[in-house]
């Protein structure tokens, strides 16, 4: 609590000179440092997992399907899944990481904050509610941006790389995402409808849940209703192989794959910012 009521100066250990509002982005980080270390350390070891199943092992795999015979199915077929599955779960796990970012944001960051009393403590060392706010939210969601940027580069390489050993397409949930930036898009607005939650309950417990549960409906409706985001093609035309949602003698083709996903990415990243937004409405009308 204390690390809000200091002012920095060039003489107090461990706080930057220049006041606490120049030295709040600091101080978010020293905070949260072990969240945010975690977040980290996940991320390395999911990108280091698609590094090594694409870059390095994908070589083992095939040599480990040329020693089944030509008779084997079960033996190949364990190879892909042994290979597929782990890139898999990779881009699965950081896909859902939005749920993690949404307690988070609606836990640690903001709810507790107004819960115990050190973001009301912050504002009385000329610090504005504001200011507080969008510090809090500004670290975190430069690294969501920096983090999943990154990912979405490597898994995009590991995910074409070897094709003929996953078991996988574009039509997957986790795939659909991680390729693009819906992946980012998700992670922004689960940090903004974890701060609303917590800006509006000021109780971590409460505000984890809400949270959740908002991305939970708001994830669960755009995949179950994802292929409505773009008018379908007749099917038999060109590129017929590939696509998803047939009916009606209509299908999406692979080459709708960044329109769909670009509405989805427009939609999250409105929510998100509607919901920061809100965020900073609700706490201006509380604090005056």
């Amino acid at each position: 609590m204390s690390a809000f009521a200091v002012k920095g100066t060039a003489g107090t250990p461990g706080v930057p000179p220049g006041g606490p509002v120049r030295g709040l982005p600091w101080t978010v980080l020293r905070l949260h440092r072990a969240a945010l270390v975690v977040w980290g350390a996940f991320l390395l070891a999911t990108i280091g997992m698609l590094v090594w199943e694409a870059g390095i092992n994908a070589d083992s795999v095939r040599d480990r399907i040329a020693a089944c015979g030509q008779d084997s199915s079960l033996c190949r077929f364990r190879a892909v899944v042994d290979y597929g599955g782990t890139i898999g779960w990779a881009s699965t796990l950081v896909y859902y990481s939005f749920f993690a970012v949404a307690a988070f944001a609606a836990g640690a960051l903001t709810g507790r904050e107004l819960e115990n009393g050190t973001a009301q403590l912050a504002w009385t060392q000329s610090v504005s509610p504001t200011r507080w706010l969008a510090a809090t939210l500004a670290v975190p969601a430069l690294l969501l941006v920096a983090g999943g940027t990154v990912f979405v580069f490597v898994f995009r390489w590991a995910w074409a790389a070897n094709r003929d050993l996953m078991g996988d397409d574009w039509t997957f949930n986790d795939v659909f995402a991680a390729r693009g930036p819906a992946l980012v898009a998700y992670g922004l607005c689960g940090l903004g409808v974890g701060a609303l939650a917590g800006v509006v309950l000021r109780r971590s417990l409460p505000a984890l849940g809400v949270a959740c549960g908002v991305m939970y409906l708001l994830n669960h409706n755009l995949e179950k209703y994802r292929e409505d985001l773009w008018p379908k093609v007749a099917s038999g035309g060109s590129g017929s192989s590939g696509g998803f949602g047939g009916s009606g003698g209509r299908f999406h083709p692979e080459s709708h794959y960044w329109p769909m996903h670009l509405v989805e990415t427009g939609i999250v990243l409105g929510v998100a910012v509607l919901a920061t937004g809100a965020a900073f409405w609700v706490l201006r009308r509380r604090t005056g």
